[in-house]
């Protein structure tokens, strides 16, 4: 029987294709349904939950119509067995204006069967909202 692969090293993956704009790479790590949920300014297209591997692929969408980011770092892995929170930073231009705003996050995701079952983030909201007025 293969060996399971850690949370860790599934969400480090997925972090490595979103550099490289892999999308189908990140797609291939989330279970079919899935609980993904972001909270930022209700104004925003991707603040909202998905529950499928498809919402999650428009949530992507919706990101890049609205966030063209510019730097994006995830600092700190906290792992608990399935569980893992990810600290990071991110500076992004605020599409369609160019306001460039930066952040920390918060991303807490569950990895079960090699597969992202869960997923909540959330960002410094008053930052975007002022790079977007």
């Amino acid at each position: 029987m293969p060996q399971a692969v850690p949370a860790l090293a599934i969400v480090q993956q997925c972090y490595e294709a979103f550099g490289r704009g892999d999308l189908p790479a990140i797609l291939e790590r989330v279970a079919d349904e899935v609980d993904w949920k972001f909270c930022g300014p209700k104004s925003l297209p991707y603040s909202r939950q998905c529950r499928t591997r498809e919402e999650v692929a428009q949530w992507f969408a919706s990101v890049a119509a609205v966030d063209d980011i510019l730097a994006f770092e995830p600092r700190e892995f906290i792992t608990a067995a399935e569980h893992l929170t990810v600290l990071g930073r991110e500076r992004t231009s605020a599409k369609p204006g160019g306001k460039v705003f930066e952040t920390e996050w918060v991303h807490v995701f569950t990895v079960r069967g090699g597969r992202i079952v869960r997923f909540w983030g959330m960002y410094d909201n008053e930052a975007s909202l002022a790079a977007r007025s």
